[in-house]
């Protein structure tokens, strides 16, 4: 059955791939194509801020929210909103204009070029193509990200620090930066190695494997992340003894939530900012709770926030995005073998006829994910779309955990989620007046605004579902 099903799928592939067959032959401006569509995201990304901008002058909050922000706070909220929103424009068309310098200039040639001289000094040669590319990777990862350091100081140290979030020092700052470049080649060279090694193996017919290779890595990270990387930047401790360790565990137990750890976590180290999350294989979960949350909330209204997050659990959020991450996968995957041997793809993008003349698959896949530019811009929007939707559920299932569970205790769980709900923005500065188009293409949750609305309703819906219990029971 699986060689059956691997022959359709190969048979589907082929049919795409021959549809794309013009890509390995026909000369095509793919480099001013590309321009293009990065510089049509680009300014559409600049258009929804200017969108956004003016919202940032009103002297208001929405009237929802007029009782939970006092005027020093909203106008605190609305100076840090505009200036992010200053330097996310800056920066946004400072970041093309590096990007589109680099790509008229031929940085990923020239960066081909120096992987090859870097493995020449360890004594190997073009023969060890997979050597080669590992080099010329983190050549062009490192190059590249040289400009956006002083955007990285700027946000961190004058940006976070003028409206009170920042706790990072320099030296943390460059020790972070150096770990972090440190982990990507610990973990990007044998995956890379990995990635690249499937291709040589599999051939054309390398999606099933690629793509069962890149779940693994993916379910791996997911155990690896928080265990060994976070440690690295961050103290997790088991959350101590007292009412919200106990709130806590009780919810787990009643919901059946396999709950192995619980941690504080000390975020205060780098940022004021708060969260709560929780991570981990289906059969042993891990809760990490900002001590910033913890000093800000109330225990009640931390076991609100984590009821919310359990509903992603208990819906099965975390396993529905990666199915649908899958699906993204499999799309870009199977468009790919066109661009895989494809001459003039590479030619088009300052590569020498005898690289171009033999692809090298890292070469062709990093072009061919740029070539993607506008479809994925699509695709954010769509995974913000069905995001926001998750959040509406998750919440709603923290409004009826009091049915589900029969416990009165539990019946003001959405008034306190709504608390804990205001409380992070407000001790976040976090902006309450959105526009629906900015808010579509870059956030993956409901505004504040919206999410207190539905949360009244769900209230109300539960009220009414006991009072018709109630009278059903008479």
């Amino acid at each position: 059955m699986l060689q059956t099903a691997l022959g359709l799928l190969n048979a589907g592939l082929d049919a795409i791939q021959a549809r794309l067959a013009w890509v390995t032959t026909d000369p095509f401006d793919w480099k001013f194509y590309l321009q293009v569509c990065s510089w049509t995201v680009c300014l559409f990304e600049s258009y929804l801020l200017l969108r956004q901008f003016p919202l940032y002058s009103k002297t208001e909050p929405p009237p929802v929210l007029a009782e939970h922000f006092k005027p020093e706070t909203f106008q605190k909220s609305q100076a840090y909103g505009k200036d992010k929103a200053k330097f996310s424009l800056v920066s946004g068309l400072y970041k093309q204009v590096v990007d589109s310098a680099f790509l008229h200039y031929g940085l990923m040639a020239w960066s081909w070029k120096v992987g090859g001289k870097i493995i020449a000094l360890l004594g190997y040669g073009p023969e060890y193509e997979i050597l080669q590319s590992i080099a010329f990777a983190f050549t062009l990862f490192f190059v590249s990200s040289l400009p956006s350091l002083p955007l990285s100081v700027y946000q961190t140290f004058v940006l976070e620090e003028k409206h009170g979030f920042n706790k990072t020092t320099p030296a943390l700052f460059v020790t972070d930066l150096i770990k972090s470049w440190a982990i990507g080649f610990v973990i990007g060279a044998p995956f890379l190695a990995g990635f690249l090694s499937i291709f040589k193996w599999a051939g054309d017919r390398f999606v099933p494997w690629l793509m069962a290779f890149l779940l693994i890595f993916q379910l791996s990270m997911v155990v690896l992340y928080p265990t060994v990387i976070q440690p690295l930047f961050n103290k997790l401790s088991p959350l101590p003894e007292g009412d919200l360790r106990s709130r806590i565990e009780s919810l787990a137990t009643k919901l059946d939530f396999p709950l192995k750890h619980l941690y504080e976590i000390d975020g205060s180290k780098r940022s004021s900012h708060s969260n709560a999350y929780f991570f981990g294989l289906p059969w042993s979960k891990h809760i990490v709770i900002f001590d910033t949350l913890i000093k800000q909330s109330k225990p009640e209204e931390v076991e609100a926030v984590l009821a919310h997050e359990l509903g992603h659990w208990y819906f099965k959020h975390p396993t529905k995005l990666l199915l649908l991450s899958q699906v993204h996968i499999f799309t870009i995957l199977a468009l790919f073998p066109a661009f895989l041997r494809a001459p003039p793809l590479l030619r088009a993008f300052d590569f020498p006829p005898s690289v171009a003349a033999k692809p090298p698959t890292i070469v062709a896949f990093l072009l061919y994910q740029m070539l993607l530019t506008p479809l994925e811009a699509v695709v954010s929007i769509a995974m913000n779309a069905v995001s926001r939707r998750f959040e509406y559920q998750a919440d709603r299932f923290a409004c009826e955990l009091q049915t589900m569970l029969k416990e009165e205790k539990m019946a003001d769980m959405g008034d306190r989620l709504g608390r804990a709900l205001v409380t992070l923005h407000v001790e976040n500065l976090s902006t309450v007046w959105v526009d629906w188009l900015y808010s579509a293409y870059h956030h993956s949750h409901p505004t504040l605004t919206e999410r207190l609305r539905a949360l009244e309703g769900y209230k109300g819906a539960v009220a009414a579902a006991k009072s018709e219990a109630a009278k059903k029971e008479l």
